[in-house]
């Protein structure tokens, strides 16, 4: 009896061991989840014909050109100055002393470095004027932008310009979003 008894504590402990197993074993791995990725919505336009397109780029490209031309008329004034005192320079050349004729020469130096200078800071100017005048008409450009991309739910807008997007696939939920910005800038 105590033999039975053994064997049957025996056989109960495996029953609890091997029903423990069996639960561990049809416990399985859950399904592995699909990942789906749905088309990205997107927008691109021409930032350069949009820009062309404001009022606010005419007038500042205006002004910049009036600056320019202003630079421009200096540096004329300069040139002529320094071509008229270089064509006495040369007249007086045989007759003035080797002092004066000196003097000129130094003269004409200076001459032609200020306006060397000149060019270069003219240059640097008609730059950053361009950089402060544009900044506000970017910036208005990119509020349109966001605000259409916004609205329509995009996930970003290309800029299709200097040809860095030479292929656009409809397929992806592209979309040609130039006369949506003109008409939040108020141009259409």
């Amino acid at each position: 009896m105590k033999k039975t008894l053994s064997i049957l504590i025996a056989l109960y402990a495996c029953a609890g061991t091997l029903s423990a197993q069996d639960t561990v074993l049809s416990v399985s791995a859950p399904a592995p989840q699909q990942i789906i990725i749905q088309p990205q919505h997107f927008g691109y336009l021409s930032c350069n014909d949009v820009l062309r397109a404001m009022p606010e780029y005419a007038q500042a490209m205006k002004s910049l050109e009036e600056l320019k031309k202003t630079y421009d008329q200096e540096m004329t004034r300069a040139e002529q100055d320094f071509s008229k005192k270089f064509a006495e320079y040369i007249d007086g050349q045989k007759s003035f002393p080797e002092n004066i004729m000196l003097k000129r020469q130094k003269e004409l130096q200076q001459l032609m470095e200020q306006s060397m200078q000149f060019k270069k800071e003219a240059q640097e100017l008609l730059t950053k004027a361009e950089a402060d005048l544009m900044e506000p008409v970017n910036a208005r450009l990119k509020e349109a932008i966001v605000a259409v991309g916004k609205k329509r739910n995009y996930a970003y807008v290309l800029n299709t310009d200097a040809n860095a997007y030479p292929y656009i696939s409809g397929e992806g939920e592209a979309e040609n979003c130039t006369d949506a910005v003109l008409i939040q800038l108020g141009i259409k």
